[in-house]
Formats: structure tokens, C-alpha cells, sequence
């Protein structure tokens, strides 16, 4: 058994093609199903149910594809550990993150390329929860910062980087305030913008408002943070955001940011690798890279919100 029938049977499966399989790991289709039927006599099993095209992979296949991304991703740590005794750790890490968590980012990346100059990293931040779980359980994430419910954390190493607090973003003219905060139940009353259900800060955040009996339809949805910024900015809409975005995106314009209270709320945010041995050696620089900084307090210096302008009479 070669490493070379292991990628293309994972390419197979993975794309659910055998032309595409091949295209991806750039040889012919002819090779690619030469070296897949060659495992296949090797190991005495059927993978692959065949017809005119692709039909899916046989109980055995579905066995052996979780076995060879394991096997692919310990051969690809070993060659990165040799060539980081070598030269120091180079390569790309291969970062995912939910799109609220990526705007807290720049700080554990800079810490680890610090660190290690000659690494690289791509982060991938618009992903599903789910789906973030599923790339870094199946070793296509290095490394991942997002929330981790005690339920997502099976076959992951979780370590905690910071605690989110949560702030609700209001046009200066929307709320009159003068208490420096603002309560859950009166932000419910507001016109929000929220981010969309699919996204965990949405869903800690509807858990919120419904602990206090609260139900809340967002006028606006959306998808991108940079969109949630500008219909507050807009003027017609509030909204409920981590404190830490203020650090990376600082409210401008006629807006404010206010502390939520009543419950004063929040979430842990946690980097996380997969949970086995040796696994990555850029992981494990990352995380530690990660770790060493004191996240809490970097973010507790996040400018203070706006004072509230007072009615003129």
C-alpha cells in the first residue's frame, strides 16, 4: 500500500468523481483507477461501488476513508516536524474560524508568525459551525477559534483563549441612555439587525433573549459583519455584537456601543486542534503561540463605549 493510492482514493470520495479525483491530484483518470483497483486487490475488499459513474463508497470503503485522512495527515506532520528541526517551521497552517471570532484574529496570528516567520497562514471565516467541526475533524483545519459547546469538543483538543461580552451597537438618536448600559429586555424593543440563525453568536444570543422570556424578530439579517455594521450605521437599526469587535472595527460616525446588563452575558471562545498524536507540529506552534497571550485583557482595553449625547432641551 503507497501514501500516492491513499490521496487518490480520498480525492475519490471526496469529490464524488473519479475525473474531477483526478483532475485534483493532476494524473490521468486511467492512473488514478489503476492505483484505486490495486489497493483494492491488496487489501481483498471492494471500496468503491462502481457502475457507468461513481455510486459511492462500499461499508469497508467508508471504514478505510476515515483510516487513510488520518494516515495522510500523520505523514504530512511527520515531513513538517522533520523539516521544522531542520529550518524551523514553514509551510501553511490552515485556519478556520466562524465569521464573528474572525475579527479577533490578527493578535494569535501574529503571535505564532512572530514566532515563526517562515509559516504561513490561510484562514478560512466563512464557514458553518458544523461545517468548521467537520474540516478540522477531518484533518482539512489545522487549527480553529470559535465556540465550542461541551458537545462539538469530541476528537478535538479545546483550549480556552478568551471570555465575549456583549454589546449592543445603537445610533446616537435611536435610544436615549443614561445609565451607560442597557438592559436585554429593552434592547429587545429596538428594530435589531442580527447575524443569521445559522451562525453560533446568533444562537448564544437568542438563547439569551429567551432565558428572559424574551422572543426576538430581527428586522435585517445578514451574513457579513461589514453589513451588520453599516445598517447600524445607517441609522435605522441596532444591534447585538461582541465587545471584542470594537477592538478591530471601533464604532464611528453616529453610533455608540452600550454594555448589555441584566444579565451581563458572554460566551467562551477557544482554539482547538485535532485531539490526535502527534498530530501537527504548526498546530501545536499556533495554540501555544495562542495561548501565551492574555486575550481577556487585551480586549478589557477596548476603548470605552461613547457617552450618550444629552437631549437638548
Amino acid at each position: 500500500m503507497l501514501f500516492r493510492q491513499l490521496e487518490y482514493f480520498v480525492a475519490v470520495a471526496r469529490e464524488r468523481h473519479f475525473a474531477r479525483a483526478a483532475e485534483s491530484c493532476y494524473v490521468s483518470q486511467p492512473a488514478l483507477s489503476a492505483a484505486i483497483a490495486k489497493l483494492e486487490r491488496e487489501l481483498n475488499v471492494t471500496l468503491i461501488n462502481r457502475g457507468h459513474n461513481y455510486q459511492g463508497l462500499t461499508a469497508e470503503g467508508e471504514r478505510l476513508v476515515v483510516w487513510a485522512k488520518r494516515i495522510l495527515a500523520e505523514q504530512e506532520a511527520f515531513k513538517a516536524e522533520v523539516a521544522a528541526v531542520q529550518s524551523g517551521i514553514t509551510g501553511t497552517l490552515r485556519l478556520g474560524t466562524d465569521p464573528t471570532a474572525s475579527t479577533t484574529l490578527a493578535l494569535p496570528v501574529g503571535a505564532f508568525c512572530s514566532a515563526h516567520p517562515l509559516a504561513r497562514v490561510q484562514v478560512r471565516s466563512r464557514l458553518s459551525t458544523k461545517e468548521l467541526h467537520r474540516q478540522l475533524r477531518d484533518f482539512e483545519l489545522d487549527v480553529a477559534i470559535a465556540h465550542f459547546d461541551p458537545d462539538d469538543q469530541e476528537g478535538l483538543q479545546v483550549v480556552p483563549l478568551y471570555q465575549e461580552r456583549y454589546v449592543l451597537l445603537v445610533p446616537d438618536d435611536q435610544f436615549n441612555c443614561h445609565t451607560g448600559s442597557v438592559t436585554w429586555t429593552d434592547a429587545a424593543a429596538l428594530p435589531l439587525a442580527l447575524l443569521t440563525p445559522d451562525m453560533r453568536i446568533r444562537q448564544l444570543i437568542d438563547k439569551v433573549f429567551a432565558n428572559q422570556g424574551l422572543e426576538v424578530t430581527p428586522q435585517v439579517e445578514t451574513d457579513s459583519i461589514a453589513s451588520l455594521y453599516a445598517h447600524v450605521g445607517g441609522g435605522e437599526w441596532a444591534s447585538v455584537v461582541p465587545h471584542t469587535w470594537l477592538r478591530a472595527m471601533p464604532v464611528a460616525g453616529h453610533a455608540r456601543a452600550l454594555p448589555l446588563v441584566d444579565p451581563e452575558a458572554g460566551a467562551q471562545v477557544s482554539v482547538a486542534i485535532h485531539a490526535g498524536t502527534p498530530g501537527s507540529v504548526a498546530a501545536r506552534a499556533f495554540v501555544n503561540a495562542a495561548t501565551t497571550l492574555n486575550l481577556d485583557e487585551a480586549f478589557a482595553r477596548v476603548p470605552a463605549p461613547a457617552p450618550a449625547r444629552t437631549p437638548s432641551t
